[in-house]
């Protein structure tokens, strides 16, 4: 045998074969070229010069660029949520909402002067603000009746859930949001939980009665408080601040300014909100706490590039999904889920297979709100959502020509059902004549059903003769998507035997 090893390393044949071959040039060996590094590699970012694995000037310059790029694009895609509670933090202050008990409430629900990513005409928010750095922790009492409500954090993650899907249970009850890293003592008759941001998004909704707001407005312009517990024996009055009519802009950017939006957040935020690989991300572009964000030239140009990227990127993931599980129907049909994957923390296979991060882009990008109560399936309670960016033959949808879409009847609703219209730019509600692009069979108590009891929604720029009450505008030059929302759903929606029509163009 050591006679045998000894030959085949000399490279003598053996029974006719050869037992290795010759060396690699420039070693005593034969290199795997698996390991190995050309002089010249064409990639996507141009031509890689090297001498002996060593880069060139032009090729270190090329691959640093391209690190860079690569980072602001993900990190751009990872922060969508950070950003999108900081464009409503700002939005919400512009117009006055800047202390804990001051609310933005729609008396006459939210219409599309509010640039409020997919927000619905249907319920009545109420939506505050909470900054536990400032104020300390604070209560929030939740009147009876409430419906759906929540507490998000910083990174839109997931706090607490208030009114009916929260432990008050509809019941009312009083709420506190401890700030991170709190160490007073924690007093008795609360729901108490603890945050791990200071800014946190406070949405809680009510409903029509009626298909009126009054019941709503009065339940939370009375029955709502915030205050910091430190004032627990003389709480501020409540503020509310009518957000019907407003002009007001809560999206986050889609430009290089993305990125002052994000250093802003990371400066006033605890340190470990955050965890090391995602502040590793954002450190490697310059955004870093304790220290100013100021990007020179070079770096400017390749964040304006990175987000350019990202947010086309961000956009293909939202309008033209390539997920096979993000669509309620199949492939074949254009509804599909904002949960992609039915995890309310984008977790694939309970976890297995770590975090979808395209599914939480996804989101994020078009939508508010995130609670475990959206994925669930609570049979009459709660809501479901299913959206559409496409026609019946897989077109995006166009505001210069004319659709339609037929809803069965017997829609599996308790309480009642919506389709809203929004713009694909802002993800807000699309701006025509009419200040509600929407339909609502609770609101809308004109909508003409067909003889089967199936109703149709008309969309295009001009009326249909006859069709007005069933009619939604849009706008030419523009494109659009839709949702469809149900409030209350019963066990067809979610056995799929029951299921809404695809949007069928007229001309």
């Amino acid at each position: 045998m050591a006679i045998r090893m000894a030959l085949a390393l000399a490279g003598v044949l053996v029974s006719g074969t050869a037992l290795s071959q010759s060396a690699t040039p420039g070693f005593n060996t034969l290199i795997p070229e698996s390991i190995l590094t050309p002089d010249s590699v064409e990639t996507s970012i141009g031509t890689l010069n090297f001498f002996d694995g060593l880069p060139d000037e032009e090729t270190v310059t090329k691959v640093y660029d391209n690190l860079d790029r690569v980072r602001a694009t993900q990190i751009f895609l990872d922060m969508v949520p950070l950003a999108s509670i900081e464009g409503l933090r700002r939005g919400m202050e512009s117009v006055g909402v800047d202390a804990s008990h001051k609310i933005l409430l729609y008396n006459d629900l939210m219409d599309s002067n509010s640039l409020f990513l997919t927000g619905n005409t249907d319920t009545i928010y109420a939506i505050g603000m909470l900054d536990l750095q400032r104020d300390g922790a604070t209560v929030v009492e939740i009147p009876p009746g409430a419906g759906p409500g929540t507490v998000n954090d910083a990174y839109f993650r997931f706090v607490i859930d208030m009114g009916a899907p929260g432990p008050d249970r509809g019941k009312g009850g009083k709420y506190l949001i401890l700030p991170p890293g709190y160490e007073g003592e924690v007093p008795e008759g609360y729901f108490s939980v603890e945050s791990p941001t200071y800014v946190n998004w406070l949405p809680l909704r009510g409903f029509l009665v009626d298909g009126k707001t009054d019941a709503a407005v009065d339940m939370w312009t009375n029955g709502l408080k915030i205050y910091p517990l430190s004032r627990k024996d003389n709480p501020p009055q409540l503020e509310v601040v009518n957000g019907t009519g407003i002009v007001m802009n809560t999206v986050h950017a889609n430009d290089e300014t993305f990125f002052e939006e994000i250093a802003e957040v990371i400066q006033r935020e605890p340190l470990e909100f955050l965890d090391d690989e995602l502040r590793g991300n954002l450190a490697s572009i310059g955004i870093e706490k304790g220290k100013e964000f100021a990007p020179d030239a070079r770096m400017r140009a390749i964040l304006k590039d990175g987000v350019a990227i990202a947010n086309a990127t961000a956009r293909a993931l939202a309008f033209r999904p390539r997920s096979e599980t993000i669509y309620i129907y199949g492939e074949e049909s254009a509804w599909f889920t904002a949960f992609d994957g039915g995890s309310y923390q984008w977790l694939l296979n309970d976890g297995k297979g770590g975090r979808n991060r395209d599914a939480r882009t996804v989101f994020f990008y078009i939508a508010t709100v995130n609670t475990p109560a959206m994925v669930l399936q609570m049979i009459g309670a709660g809501s479901q959502y299913a959206l559409a960016a496409l026609d019946s033959r897989g077109r995006y949808l166009d505001g210069a020509k004319d659709y339609q879409i037929t809803i069965p009847g017997d829609v599996p609703a308790k309480d009642f059902w919506s389709l809203v219209v929004y713009d694909p730019q802002t993800r807000s509600m699309l701006q025509t004549d009419q200040p509600y692009p929407s339909k609502n069979n609770e609101r809308n108590r004109d909508l003409v059903k067909n003889d089967d009891g199936s109703t149709t929604i008309w969309f295009g720029p001009k009326v249909p003769k006859g069709k007005e009450a069933n009619w939604i505008q849009t706008v030419p030059g523009k494109g659009w998507f839709i949702c469809l929302r149900l409030y209350g759903p019963l066990e067809p929606w979610f056995k799929q035997t029951w299921r809404p029509g695809e949007i069928e163009p007229v001309n």
